[in-house]
């Protein structure tokens, strides 16, 4: 695997820190630790620029290149774990109760970081780069939030690059694919009113756990029935919640699930059929049903252009047989979305190997999968700004 050598050196070093980051989880925003060590290293490094406190606790670093020339490219990192207990036994497994790196982050963060420390010294490139360690990526919406502290303008960038451990995808593989890669994540809420009554004499009620039961499965039709089978999309309902007591039929009912679509005009058809088909299904049962429908992480959206180089630098790293350019989306969402919507750019996938799934308690990142996603960033810059375009 032609990974670069200096990175290799130190893939020890950057292994090292991703498990002190996965020994020490922060969820949301509170990535006090994480950030200020990261911000520490950056200085070290020798990055032109260190910048804390974008989006609240996001740092961003600028590295400029030897010329003077050249555009400001940002590679994008989530630094935040998951509010869940971790299992692994690991020797670096999470010190803080309730809290895990449970989808790599640490790993993503470390790569990044190492990344930065090889770029701070060569310099072999032409430009800027701006590299993007964010917080609160799992439901808190951190990129977002530092676009709203105006990351995009204050830091000139032209483009901007994302990549996720995947596992079941071999260590040293990568996955991409141009338009939508990961899923706007959608939520709707389901208020159902009937008659309450006693549970002996269900006739003179009208039974709203009833009326959320049928319901429940007629959902299934929005996808399977209203929608064009070429297009994807899932509908999940969640939550059912109803009655207090067994001897009771209630007065009300709650439905809670979440809609997962890759394509604006589903998520818009979706939404729309959800407000049109709920309230009319209860009133054949003679109940009432209202529905808010709150939209989420949009759909994450790879840019043709962007995509293609990104798998290109891909098959310099890791070889043309080992980078699948048409890789299967996924209905996981993802708020670099919202970055993407901003600049032009791509989301890649990198091997994680034969690890248990994301945002499971047994999950790890991989580190032998750390040279291949630092070559890839550094090779990415060195490329997409190249030292003699001036």
């Amino acid at each position: 695997m032609p990974v670069l050598n200096r990175i290799a050196e130190f893939q020890p070093e950057i292994a090292a820190w991703r498990k002190d980051f996965h020994a020490h989880p922060e969820v949301l925003f509170d990535v006090h630790r994480t950030a200020g060590i990261v911000a520490d290293k950056l200085r070290a490094f020798g990055c032109d620029e260190v910048v804390t406190g974008i989006g609240q606790t996001g740092v961003v670093a600028v590295i400029n290149g030897r010329g003077k020339g050249g555009r400001t490219i940002g590679l994008r990192a989530d630094m935040d774990a998951l509010p869940m207990t971790e299992k692994t036994g690991l020797p670096h497994a999470s010190t803080v109760a309730g809290k895990m790196h449970a989808c790599g982050h640490d790993g993503h963060t470390a790569m990044l970081l190492g990344a930065a420390k090889y770029l701070a010294e060569t310099r072999n490139f032409d430009g800027r780069v701006a590299l993007i360690f964010q917080p609160a990526e799992e439901g808190g919406g951190g990129g977002k939030v530092m676009l709203d502290d105006g990351l995009m303008d204050r830091f000139d960038i032209a483009e901007v690059y994302g990549m996720h451990n995947w596992p079941g995808m071999a260590v040293g593989t990568f996955g991409i694919r141009a338009g939508g890669i990961m899923a706007a994540t959608d939520r709707f809420y389901i208020d159902i009113t009937g008659r309450g009554g006693h549970a002996a004499r269900p006739h003179v009620t009208v039974d709203p756990i009833i009326v959320a039961a049928q319901m429940v499965t007629a959902l299934q039709t929005i996808v399977s029935r209203n929608l064009d089978p070429l297009e994807s999309a899932v509908l999940s309902v969640t939550m059912v919640e109803a009655g207090e007591a067994d001897n009771v039929i209630s007065r009300t009912a709650k439905i809670t699930g979440t809609v997962r679509t890759l394509d604006g005009d589903v998520q818009d058809f979706i939404e729309a059929r959800l407000n049109e088909f709920v309230p009319q299904f209860a009133q054949s049962f003679g109940a009432e049903a209202s529905m808010r429908y709150a939209r989420g992480y949009p759909v994450t959206v790879n840019a043709p252009a962007q995509t293609d180089f990104a798998a290109s630098v891909a098959r310099e790293i890791v070889g043309p047989e080992r980078v699948d350019a048409d890789a299967a989306p996924s209905m996981g969402g993802e708020d670099f979305s919202f970055m993407l919507n901003e600049r032009p750019g791509a989301y890649i996938f990198l091997g994680n190997g034969d690890s248990t799934e994301l945002h499971t308690d047994t999950y790890d990142f991989n580190d032998e999968a750390i040279p291949v996603g630092v070559s890839y960033w550094v090779r990415l810059v060195e490329k997409a700004l190249p030292a003699d375009a001036g």
